[in-house]
Protein backbone atom coordinates (compact mmCIF):
# COMPACT_ATOMS: atom_id res chain seq x y z
CA UNK A 1 0.00 0.00 0.00
CA UNK A 2 1.44 3.23 -0.91
CA UNK A 3 1.74 5.82 1.61
CA UNK A 4 -0.64 9.12 0.48
CA UNK A 5 1.90 12.16 0.80
CA UNK A 6 0.25 15.41 1.03
CA UNK A 7 1.34 18.56 -0.80
CA UNK A 8 0.64 22.01 0.31
CA UNK A 9 -1.97 21.83 -2.25
CA UNK A 10 -3.44 19.16 -1.52
CA UNK A 11 -4.05 20.15 1.99
CA UNK A 12 -5.77 22.89 1.58
CA UNK A 13 -8.19 21.45 -0.73
CA UNK A 14 -8.78 19.00 2.13
CA UNK A 15 -9.16 21.56 4.91
CA UNK A 16 -11.56 23.59 2.98
CA UNK A 17 -14.14 21.16 3.19
CA UNK A 18 -13.60 20.31 6.85
CA UNK A 19 -13.90 24.37 7.39
CA UNK A 20 -17.18 24.13 5.21
CA UNK A 21 -18.86 21.94 7.10
CA UNK A 22 -18.52 24.19 10.80
CA UNK A 23 -21.62 25.10 11.42
CA UNK A 24 -22.29 28.81 11.87
CA UNK A 25 -23.39 30.07 15.49
CA UNK A 26 -27.08 29.55 15.84
CA UNK A 27 -29.86 32.09 18.50
CA UNK A 28 -29.89 28.48 20.29
CA UNK A 29 -26.70 28.31 20.44
CA UNK A 30 -26.08 31.52 22.09
CA UNK A 31 -29.10 30.67 24.56
CA UNK A 32 -27.41 27.49 25.50
CA UNK A 33 -24.25 29.24 26.20
CA UNK A 34 -25.71 32.34 28.16
CA UNK A 35 -27.56 29.21 30.57
CA UNK A 36 -24.13 27.31 30.84
CA UNK A 37 -22.50 30.62 31.47
CA UNK A 38 -25.73 31.94 33.93
CA UNK A 39 -24.41 28.99 36.12
CA UNK A 40 -21.48 30.01 37.26
CA UNK A 41 -22.15 33.14 39.79
CA UNK A 42 -19.14 34.24 39.79
CA UNK A 43 -18.57 34.90 35.95
CA UNK A 44 -19.95 37.96 34.70
CA UNK A 45 -22.27 36.90 33.17
CA UNK A 46 -23.37 34.81 36.03
CA UNK A 47 -23.37 37.62 37.98
CA UNK A 48 -25.56 39.95 35.94
CA UNK A 49 -28.24 37.27 35.63
CA UNK A 50 -28.32 36.31 39.10
CA UNK A 51 -28.36 39.92 40.12
CA UNK A 52 -31.33 42.51 40.99
CA UNK A 53 -33.57 43.61 38.81
CA UNK A 54 -32.70 47.43 39.52
CA UNK A 55 -29.04 46.36 39.54
CA UNK A 56 -29.59 44.48 35.64
CA UNK A 57 -31.27 48.12 34.42
CA UNK A 58 -28.10 49.71 35.74
CA UNK A 59 -25.83 47.65 34.28
CA UNK A 60 -27.79 47.52 30.83
CA UNK A 61 -28.15 51.60 31.06
CA UNK A 62 -24.32 51.91 31.42
CA UNK A 63 -23.41 48.88 29.01
CA UNK A 64 -25.18 51.20 26.27
CA UNK A 65 -24.20 54.86 27.25
CA UNK A 66 -19.93 52.75 26.59
CA UNK A 67 -21.63 52.16 23.15
CA UNK A 68 -22.81 55.00 22.74
CA UNK A 69 -19.72 56.86 23.64
CA UNK A 70 -17.28 55.10 21.38
CA UNK A 71 -20.20 55.69 18.33
CA UNK A 72 -19.79 59.36 19.06
CA UNK A 73 -16.17 59.28 19.44
CA UNK A 74 -15.87 57.29 16.02
CA UNK A 75 -18.18 59.45 13.93
CA UNK A 76 -16.62 62.74 14.93
CA UNK A 77 -12.81 61.50 14.66
CA UNK A 78 -14.65 60.90 11.09
CA UNK A 79 -16.29 64.29 10.41
CA UNK A 80 -13.48 66.24 11.93
CA UNK A 81 -10.92 64.32 9.26
CA UNK A 82 -13.37 65.54 6.25
CA UNK A 83 -14.24 68.64 7.51
CA UNK A 84 -10.46 69.76 8.23
CA UNK A 85 -9.34 68.29 4.99
CA UNK A 86 -12.21 70.19 2.97
CA UNK A 87 -11.45 73.18 4.55
CA UNK A 88 -7.59 72.79 3.80
CA UNK A 89 -8.26 72.56 0.30
CA UNK A 90 -10.98 75.23 -0.04
CA UNK A 91 -7.86 77.32 1.76
CA UNK A 92 -5.23 76.70 -0.38
CA UNK A 93 -7.87 77.29 -3.38
CA UNK A 94 -8.72 81.02 -2.78
CA UNK A 95 -5.78 81.63 -1.50
CA UNK A 96 -4.18 80.45 -4.69
CA UNK A 97 -6.92 82.90 -6.23
CA UNK A 98 -6.49 85.95 -4.32
CA UNK A 99 -9.49 87.24 -5.74
CA UNK A 100 -13.35 85.78 -5.23
CA UNK A 101 -14.54 87.68 -8.80
CA UNK A 102 -13.69 84.67 -10.49
CA UNK A 103 -16.12 81.33 -10.37
CA UNK A 104 -15.37 79.44 -7.32
CA UNK A 105 -15.97 75.66 -7.68
CA UNK A 106 -19.28 74.89 -5.84
CA UNK A 107 -18.83 72.70 -2.42
CA UNK A 108 -20.07 71.68 0.60
CA UNK A 109 -18.87 73.30 4.09
CA UNK A 110 -17.97 76.77 5.78
CA UNK A 111 -15.71 78.43 3.72
CA UNK A 112 -18.11 77.90 0.56
CA UNK A 113 -20.66 79.53 2.97
CA UNK A 114 -17.76 82.18 3.81
CA UNK A 115 -17.25 83.22 0.29
CA UNK A 116 -21.18 83.34 -0.43
CA UNK A 117 -21.83 85.60 2.40
CA UNK A 118 -18.74 87.74 1.47
CA UNK A 119 -20.33 87.91 -2.23
CA UNK A 120 -23.49 88.57 -1.40
CA UNK A 121 -22.71 91.02 0.94
CA UNK A 122 -20.47 92.90 -1.87
CA UNK A 123 -23.03 92.54 -4.78
CA UNK A 124 -25.63 94.23 -2.61
CA UNK A 125 -23.60 97.13 -1.97
CA UNK A 126 -25.12 99.97 -3.82
CA UNK A 127 -22.50 102.19 -6.09
CA UNK A 128 -20.13 104.70 -4.49
CA UNK A 129 -20.42 102.99 -1.21
CA UNK A 130 -17.31 103.47 1.29
CA UNK A 131 -15.76 99.68 1.28
CA UNK A 132 -15.52 100.26 5.52
CA UNK A 133 -19.16 99.66 5.61
CA UNK A 134 -19.20 96.57 3.15
CA UNK A 135 -15.77 94.87 4.89
CA UNK A 136 -17.73 95.27 8.52
CA UNK A 137 -21.34 93.93 7.31
CA UNK A 138 -18.96 91.18 5.92
CA UNK A 139 -17.63 90.33 8.23
CA UNK A 140 -20.46 90.10 10.83
CA UNK A 141 -21.90 87.39 8.19
CA UNK A 142 -18.07 86.04 8.69
CA UNK A 143 -18.31 85.55 11.88
CA UNK A 144 -21.76 83.66 12.26
CA UNK A 145 -20.83 81.64 9.73
CA UNK A 146 -17.63 80.68 11.87
CA UNK A 147 -19.72 80.60 15.09
CA UNK A 148 -22.58 78.05 12.98
CA UNK A 149 -19.83 75.88 11.75
CA UNK A 150 -18.25 75.12 15.10
CA UNK A 151 -21.61 74.72 17.08
CA UNK A 152 -22.35 71.94 13.86
CA UNK A 153 -19.25 70.46 14.93
CA UNK A 154 -19.35 70.47 18.64
CA UNK A 155 -22.47 68.87 18.84
CA UNK A 156 -22.83 65.23 20.42
CA UNK A 157 -19.66 66.11 22.66
CA UNK A 158 -21.76 67.27 25.68
CA UNK A 159 -23.06 63.02 26.00
CA UNK A 160 -19.37 62.28 26.48
CA UNK A 161 -18.79 65.31 28.82
CA UNK A 162 -22.73 63.96 30.46
CA UNK A 163 -21.27 59.98 30.39
CA UNK A 164 -18.05 61.01 32.28
CA UNK A 165 -19.49 62.88 34.97
CA UNK A 166 -23.03 61.04 35.38
CA UNK A 167 -21.67 56.68 34.77
CA UNK A 168 -19.56 56.49 38.26
CA UNK A 169 -22.64 57.68 40.06
CA UNK A 170 -25.12 55.50 38.40
CA UNK A 171 -22.52 52.41 38.76
CA UNK A 172 -22.63 53.51 42.48
CA UNK A 173 -26.34 53.56 43.22
CA UNK A 174 -26.60 49.90 41.38
CA UNK A 175 -23.79 49.24 44.18
CA UNK A 176 -25.51 50.27 46.95
CA UNK A 177 -28.52 48.56 45.98
CA UNK A 178 -27.03 45.14 45.77
CA UNK A 179 -24.82 45.99 49.16
CA UNK A 180 -28.68 46.66 50.42
CA UNK A 181 -30.04 43.60 49.12
CA UNK A 182 -27.07 41.75 50.43
CA UNK A 183 -27.68 43.21 54.18
CA UNK A 184 -31.21 41.91 53.86
CA UNK A 185 -30.11 38.42 52.64
CA UNK A 186 -27.90 38.22 55.81
CA UNK A 187 -31.23 39.25 58.00
CA UNK A 188 -33.17 36.58 56.42
CA UNK A 189 -31.06 33.68 56.68
CA UNK A 190 -29.58 34.98 60.23
CA UNK A 191 -26.22 33.95 58.85
CA UNK A 192 -22.97 36.39 58.38
CA UNK A 193 -21.08 33.79 56.20
CA UNK A 194 -19.26 35.46 53.51
CA UNK A 195 -20.10 32.34 50.95
CA UNK A 196 -23.88 33.45 51.74
CA UNK A 197 -23.33 37.57 51.52
CA UNK A 198 -20.14 37.37 48.73
CA UNK A 199 -21.94 36.96 45.31
CA UNK A 200 -24.18 40.11 46.04
CA UNK A 201 -21.50 42.29 46.84
CA UNK A 202 -19.45 41.08 43.69
CA UNK A 203 -23.03 41.89 41.46
CA UNK A 204 -22.85 45.37 42.85
CA UNK A 205 -19.12 46.11 42.44
CA UNK A 206 -19.91 45.04 38.85
CA UNK A 207 -22.05 47.56 38.43
CA UNK A 208 -19.14 50.11 39.94
CA UNK A 209 -16.85 48.58 37.12
CA UNK A 210 -19.21 48.80 34.50
CA UNK A 211 -19.43 52.60 35.69
CA UNK A 212 -16.09 53.01 35.48
CA UNK A 213 -15.60 51.87 32.19
CA UNK A 214 -18.03 53.20 30.57
CA UNK A 215 -16.80 56.79 32.72
CA UNK A 216 -12.92 57.02 31.45
CA UNK A 217 -13.07 56.23 27.64
CA UNK A 218 -15.98 59.19 28.38
CA UNK A 219 -13.16 61.72 29.66
CA UNK A 220 -10.47 60.75 27.49
CA UNK A 221 -12.52 60.35 24.40
CA UNK A 222 -14.65 64.43 25.27
CA UNK A 223 -10.72 65.70 26.08
CA UNK A 224 -9.19 64.27 22.32
CA UNK A 225 -12.62 65.85 20.58
CA UNK A 226 -12.16 69.46 22.47
CA UNK A 227 -8.59 69.91 21.55
CA UNK A 228 -9.18 68.55 17.74
CA UNK A 229 -12.54 70.69 17.90
CA UNK A 230 -10.64 73.63 19.25
CA UNK A 231 -7.62 73.35 16.16
CA UNK A 232 -10.59 73.24 13.66
CA UNK A 233 -11.92 76.49 15.25
CA UNK A 234 -8.45 78.16 14.15
CA UNK A 235 -9.07 77.05 11.20
CA UNK A 236 -12.31 78.21 10.56
CA UNK A 237 -10.81 81.81 12.25
CA UNK A 238 -7.84 81.35 9.37
CA UNK A 239 -10.51 80.75 6.90
CA UNK A 240 -12.87 83.51 7.61
CA UNK A 241 -9.56 85.93 7.87
CA UNK A 242 -8.87 84.88 4.04
CA UNK A 243 -11.89 85.84 3.14
CA UNK A 244 -11.90 89.18 4.54
CA UNK A 245 -8.56 89.51 3.09
CA UNK A 246 -9.68 88.36 -0.67
CA UNK A 247 -12.37 91.12 -0.39
CA UNK A 248 -10.51 93.99 0.84
CA UNK A 249 -8.39 92.86 -2.01
CA UNK A 250 -10.70 92.95 -4.49
CA UNK A 251 -12.83 96.23 -3.43
CA UNK A 252 -9.49 98.00 -3.44
CA UNK A 253 -9.14 96.34 -7.29
CA UNK A 254 -12.48 97.66 -7.82
CA UNK A 255 -12.02 100.67 -6.72
CA UNK A 256 -9.43 101.10 -8.71
CA UNK A 257 -9.51 99.97 -12.01
CA UNK A 258 -12.12 102.42 -12.74
CA UNK A 259 -10.13 105.26 -13.25
CA UNK A 260 -6.74 103.77 -14.68
CA UNK A 261 -9.45 102.06 -17.59
CA UNK A 262 -10.46 105.54 -18.08
CA UNK A 263 -6.91 107.09 -18.22
CA UNK A 264 -5.86 104.21 -20.72
CA UNK A 265 -8.89 105.45 -23.06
Amino acid sequence: MRNLILTPSLSILLIVPVAAQAQVPTWGDLQNWLATAGQDHMSPVGMFMAADVVVKTVMVALALASVVTWAIFMAKLLTLAVARARLRRGYKRLDVAATMTVDQPRSRGPLSAMIAAAVAERDRAAPGMESAGIKDRAESALTRVEAGAARRMAAGTGVLANVGAVAPFVGLFGTVWGIMNSFISIAETNTTNLAVVAPGIAEALLATALGLVAAIPAVIFYNILSRAITGYRVMLTDAATLVQRTLSRDLDRAAVTPPLAAKAA
